[in-house]
């Protein structure tokens, strides 16, 4: 089967259930098993219809097990693309020994019910994206499978009238020591009706996984290339009003002067309200910008209203901003005299290690102003009814979609029903639900349903942008060429203004206490000054790792440029040798796992031609939440065309669920970054965004990038699994960068500086 159930179901299509503290099953008289996990925190919610059968009542919702032997087991995470969809379920049905092949994945939605009016969470963590998804889910899910699999084994056990740990499962068949065969199917009935144990049931040893660590292909793979995969911008509903958006085009801007007339006298509008952002309420939580709605029975007369719109806006303290401004706001703050605004950290003193140097090196890196540009815009459909709330949104975090909808409606928290389904794209920015408030606001304002659509040009102007920075760092060394001293100043406009964050904690989106190389250098000191502007800001994939490995990873190859040596012996020297460092914020950095990836990447790139490949070579290293990455990159000069010819990625993220899924996610970030790093900058003049489509933000083109990205994953079974979704994004632009340095300033002075390498090295 291996096909996802469409999450398309209407209210009366749901059961509401019960709850129970534990993992909860019931069993109906048609022979169905199902299994669901259940915390302290845990609740129940309606269930896709898919996962229902007759008679049904007080069951769990993550396993279900009918009487033809079909398995449907639900996925909890969105899935933007990061394939959680095929790894989650796989994680219970290894625990299950289930047939794979008799296994369909069904979208669960948001799981929520009302506890004393506040809301209880059925699934526990629902949100997809940030990397977080299998290390939330790698306990509870395993515990899921094995109650279903332990219950299978007790109605075996009771047919047969031998003990059950007499009895081994293997692929949907429960088996007996005679040889005996028993299908899921014949004992779901029986195995619904046994008592729930008093303990969890124990888990699968790692030597007897039979899925975890196997490759397998994306659960939607087959519907994504046929076009059949619904995604939620291809939803709709019966007398549902498509509304486009006229936004202002600065964010605290105003309305001075409107004339909807024509608008209105064009066939098929319906409607035309102006909707503002709620005052008090955080970014991402409302209206993004004021605007102008267009309802309409379809999309072509929406869009042919609002062109017919007469508005005059008013520009607000965001019309005198420019990107350029900013930049210079930031070089005045790094260059001055001012104290910083945060002291991310202190180690050491950096000014005593200053006065004992033997060198030092100083350098500045520019970064852009980023938007998110995903592939599905941003839409979500409505349904208000007195006492009800039916959503379908593309949301990587559906429980604070849940949030703007209970805020706006007042309604219960088991009244709302959040779909969603597979997700085009997310990069962060979905993180937000301002296009959600619109949506409720709307459909409030016309009592009907609303299908809300941007376009890309909207996603493109109206955005919670990443913020450009800018990093000052300043490094000593000493006569052995060991690092004393690293000072590090950056300058940016926090992610976190106006989101209900602490002043003293806005730095956070920003940096990390513990990126590199902190822990490693005696003397590291890390400030930050904040720019302020009224731009939208947002979480971006890969922050703050993104832009800050970029900058580091790119002044340790200056580093070992000005000491005339290997990159690679620079990293290895810093690193120094294999052990586990305490990290600030909880953890360890293992510089063992992270100098196997380094040379892992250098080896496959054949990095001992660095000095006398005639092309250029970059490496670069980095550590996120428990995992480890490298890249190495082969670039090469066609006159004054930049070719990528080789780009290497190796990975450390403990054990590995879907191997497949893993190379396809580090394939997919190292593009992503590569395109960004050769492309990609939002810049904005008098506050308003001067990018507004593909053409003047282009994502790389097939023929700019690599044709294959080479990637090792390091097997670690005996370490949980970390998250992967965007590790491969902080090392690639730094190690690119570092490949391009080399092909083309140091090109200029390559033989007299190959003949000081050979006789240094």
């Amino acid at each position: 089967m291996n096909d996802r159930i469409s999450p398309d179901r209407t209210p009366a299509d749901c059961i509401r259930l019960s709850r129970r503290r534990f993992l909860q099953v019931l069993a109906a008289g048609t022979g169905v098993l199902m299994v669901g996990i259940r915390t302290a925190s845990a609740s129940d919610a309606p269930l896709p219809l898919a996962m229902l059968g007759d008679n049904f009542n007080d069951l769990g919702a993550y396993v279900r097990i009918d009487s033809d032997g079909n398995v449907l087991i639900g996925a909890r995470d969105p899935d933007t693309g990061t394939g959680v969809a095929t790894s989650l379920p796989r994680i219970i049905a290894d625990e299950l020994d289930a047939d794979w092949n008799r296994v369909s994945v069904v979208p669960l939605g948001l799981g929520v019910s009302d506890s004393n009016g506040q809301p209880r969470w059925t699934y526990g963590r629902q949100i997809g994206g940030i990397g977080g998804s299998i290390p939330a889910a790698w306990n509870d899910l395993r515990q899921a499978g094995a109650l279903a699999r332990w219950l299978l084994l007790q109605a075996a056990a009771r047919q047969l009238g031998v003990p059950a740990d007499k009895l081994h499962t293997d692929s949907g068949m429960v088996i007996a020591p005679d040889g005996r065969r028993f299908s899921y199917a014949s004992l779901a009935g029986d195995a619904g009706k046994i008592a729930l144990p008093a303990n969890p049931p124990p888990l699968k040893t790692p030597d007897r996984y039979r899925l975890i660590g196997q490759p397998a292909g994306d659960v939607d793979a087959r519907g994504i290339v046929t076009g059949l995969t619904p995604f939620a911008i291809d939803h709709d509903d019966a007398d549902t009003l498509v509304a486009v958006l006229a936004h202002c085009p600065w964010p605290d801007g105003t309305l001075a002067h409107s004339d909807f007339a024509d608008a209105m006298a064009v066939k098929g509008v319906v409607k035309v309200v102006q909707l503002r952002p709620e005052p008090g309420q955080p970014w991402g939580s409302t209206v993004i910008a004021p605007a102008v709605a267009v309802l309409a029975e379809d999309t072509w007369s929406a869009l042919q209203g609002r062109q017919k719109l007469k508005l005059e806006w008013k520009p607000g303290a965001s019309g005198g901003e420019s990107s350029a401004a900013l930049e210079q706001q930031a070089e005045a703050l790094l260059t001055g005299k001012a104290d910083p605004t945060a002291r991310v950290r202190n180690d050491g003193d950096v000014d005593a290690a200053g006065r004992k140097a033997a060198r030092r090196l100083q350098a500045t890196y520019y970064q852009p102003w980023l938007a998110h540009a995903t592939a599905e815009p941003m839409n979500c459909l409505v349904r208000l009814d007195k006492d009800r709330a039916s959503l379908v949104v593309p949301t990587q975090a559906p429980q604070q979609a849940w949030a703007v909808v209970q805020r706006l409606t007042g309604l219960a928290p088991a009244q709302i029903e959040i779909r969603v389904p597979r997700v085009g794209g997310g990069y962060g920015r979905r993180l937000d639900h301002d296009y959600v408030a619109e949506a409720v606001m709307l459909a409030r304002a016309v009592d009907k349903p609303v299908r809300l659509l941007w376009t890309h040009g909207q996603d493109l102007d109206h955005d919670y942008y990443r913020s450009g920075s800018v990093h000052q760092f300043s490094v000593t060394i000493d006569r052995k060429r060991a690092l004393l001293g690293w000072n590090q100043r950056m300058a940016s406009a926090s992610a976190l203004v106006r989101r209900g964050v602490p002043d003293n904690r806005l730095w956070s989106s920003e940096l990390e206490a513990d990126q590199l190389p902190a822990a490693l250098v005696p003397n590291y000191r890390s400030d930050w000054y904040a720019l302020n502007s009224s731009i939208p800001r947002g979480p971006m994939r890969g922050m703050p790792q993104l832009s800050n490995a970029f900058a580091v990873e790119s002044f340790i190859d200056e580093i070992a440029h000005s000491m005339k040596e290997d990159p690679l012996d620079t990293h290895l020297r810093m690193l120094g040798a294999p052990r586990q460092l305490s990290l600030s914020a909880g953890g360890v950095l293992d510089t063992g796992r992270l100098i196997n990836v380094l040379k892992l990447v250098a080896d496959r790139i054949e990095w001992k031609n660095w000095l006398h490949s005639v092309n250029g070579l970059g490496i670069a290293c980095w550590h996120v939440n428990g995992a480890y990455v490298a890249h190495a990159i082969e670039v090469a000069m066609q006159g004054e065309k930049l070719v990528i010819q080789r780009v290497v990625c190796a990975v450390d993220v403990g054990r590995v669920i879907n191997p497949q899924g893993l190379q396809g996610q580090v394939a997919g970030a190292t593009l992503d970054a590569l395109s960004t790093a050769l492309n990609l900058a939002i810049t904005f003049k008098d506050g308003q965004i001067q990018q507004h489509n593909f053409k003047d933000y282009p994502l790389a083109s097939m023929a700019q990038l690599p044709d294959a990205v080479e990637v090792i994953t390091v097997p670690r079974d005996d370490l949980p699994p970390t998250g992967a979704s965007f590790l491969a994004m902080p090392t690639a632009a730094p190690a690119l960068a570092n490949a391009v340095f080399r092909a083309t300033a140091v090109r200029v002075r390559r033989l007299p500086l190959m003949k000081e390498l050979l006789r240094l090295l």
